[in-house]
């Protein structure tokens, strides 16, 4: 983490964007209503979905944080990778709906061109989401937050689908009334995609991924210029929410005595955390006692 200030904007990014969304959940529909567009309707609907997502990822995100107790060793960091799918599934789920309505209207030939108005309620979501989204991505990176980037995404998401609104209803108010509609089958085949990396990338952290390479060089950098330690006999590690479980096996002389030992192992751990800016990650360190001649 680079800024201390990452940890407030966590705790309010999120209740930020559930107002955000909801705003534009009622001002878009209302205004999809009025102007008799489909393709805003749908897209109200996708900020509706993205409330949802952002009050799951905020259950997740105090969950995440419960301290370990005996029924969780390790934590709770998992219930992040949990949030992540139920965010992708939620959006996968809406958007085949949303997709089987819209082809279901060109093809009955069911839709007119709606008020040029409309446009206004597509940019101003637009504007909002791809705000939302630098914020939370940036709160993400910081934190290691799986859940809050994932909600991070919803938004972009989000910003995309409104893109195509956006492009749809000015051909729909120019004299081609059928982009409405074919932008709500757009929309919703781009919410789908979305939806399913997220529930991939959210499978692949319950099924125990590895962190990225660069973070295990930099454990097995700091482990081998550690003051006391000869080598590195193991390393592992695993992606627990925003922090890191680290199981280390480090070589030492064996005619250490156990505090020594301890110290090595203290301080080692120490600058592990320090290293990767990270002072919630799990950190397990094994000594092997090495014959020195």
């Amino acid at each position: 983490m680079k800024f201390p200030q990452c940890v407030q904007c966590r705790d309010v990014v999120i209740y930020y964007a559930i107002a955000v969304n909801g705003a534009l959940m009622i001002f878009k529909g209302g205004l999809g209503l009025m102007t008799g567009s489909a393709a805003l309707v749908a897209d109200a609907f996708h900020s509706g979905a993205d409330v949802i997502a952002s009050i799951v990822t905020i259950i997740s995100m105090r969950i995440s944080h419960t301290p370990a107790d005996a029924d969780h060793a390790y934590g709770h960091g998992k219930i992040q990778f949990l949030s992540s799918f139920l965010v992708g599934l939620i959006l996968a789920v809406g958007a085949f709906f949303l997709l089987l309505n819209s082809v279901m209207n060109v093809m009955n030939g069911t839709y007119e061109a709606p008020s040029r108005i409309a446009v206004l309620g597509a940019i101003l979501s637009i504007l909002a989401n791809e705000i939302m989204f630098r914020d939370q991505r940036c709160v993400a990176t910081e934190l290691n937050s799986p859940a809050i980037m994932a909600n991070a995404w919803d938004n972009r998401s989000d910003a995309i689908s409104s893109t195509g609104v956006l492009i749809g209803l000015l051909f729909a108010t120019f004299g081609y009334p059928i982009a409405d509609p074919l932008a709500s089958v757009a929309l919703s085949l781009i919410v789908l995609h979305i939806g399913f990396e997220l529930i991939l990338e959210a499978i692949q952290g319950l099924m125990d991924t590895m962190p990225d390479r660069e973070r295990l060089e930099q454990v097995y950098r700091i482990a081998k210029q550690s003051p006391g330690v000869l080598g590195v006999a193991y390393l592992r590690a695993r992606v627990m929410g925003d922090a890191l479980h680290v199981i280390l096996n480090v070589q030492v002389d064996g005619r250490l005595k156990v505090y020594e030992g301890d110290l090595i192992v203290d301080v080692l751990k120490e600058k592990i955390r320090r290293g990767l800016e990270d002072d919630k990650s799990e950190i397990q360190i094994y000594l092997t006692p090495m014959e020195v001649r």
